[in-house]
């Protein structure tokens, strides 16, 4: 470790004091629900939530069924939305990337954050990891964007 910079905190800090609270969240003591905005998974809420004090989010999400239809452009209200893949793969598009984005087994993948864009395919097996800032957020769909925005989007 290097000590080149100052901390942006004065530390140690006791565990009462902690800036996130200790959290231990076994496997087997956390269910996957259907508590979330797509019928076609299941969620796990991994309880960051509550450890940060609603400014970190993370969910193990899981495909429950075939993928039959795209999400539709939406956006989401926060500042950092990251995905990590633990099984299979998705694809998206993004306003403003011209290429289609796949993300495979492994990969991690920082999306733009209020940026509309659309999941169009994903694996039957699908499984991932995604972490949002804050852990409360809304998502709006765009309904109203033309057909020449988005062939514009997906050229």
């Amino acid at each position: 470790m290097t000590q080149d910079s100052l901390p942006s905190y004065e530390g140690p800090l006791e565990l009462s004091s902690a800036l996130s609270k200790f959290n231990l969240l076994p496997f087997s003591e956390a269910d996957f629900t259907k508590d979330g905005p797509r019928a076609d998974a299941e969620y796990r809420d991994l309880g960051l939530d509550q450890a940060t004090n609603g400014r970190i989010g993370a969910k193990h999400i899981r495909a429950l069924k075939p993928f039959d239809q795209e999400t539709g452009w939406h956006w989401h209200d926060m500042t950092g939305h990251f995905v990590y893949i633990l099984k299979g793969w998705i694809s998206f598009r993004y306003e403003g990337i011209a290429d289609l984005v796949t993300v495979h087994i492994g990969g991690c993948l920082c999306q733009p954050a209020g940026v509309p864009h659309n999941v169009v395919a994903r694996s039957d097996d699908l499984e991932l990891i995604e972490i949002n800032l804050p852990a409360q957020f809304g998502t709006f769909d765009l309904t109203s964007i033309s057909q020449q925005q988005l062939k514009a989007v997906t050229k």
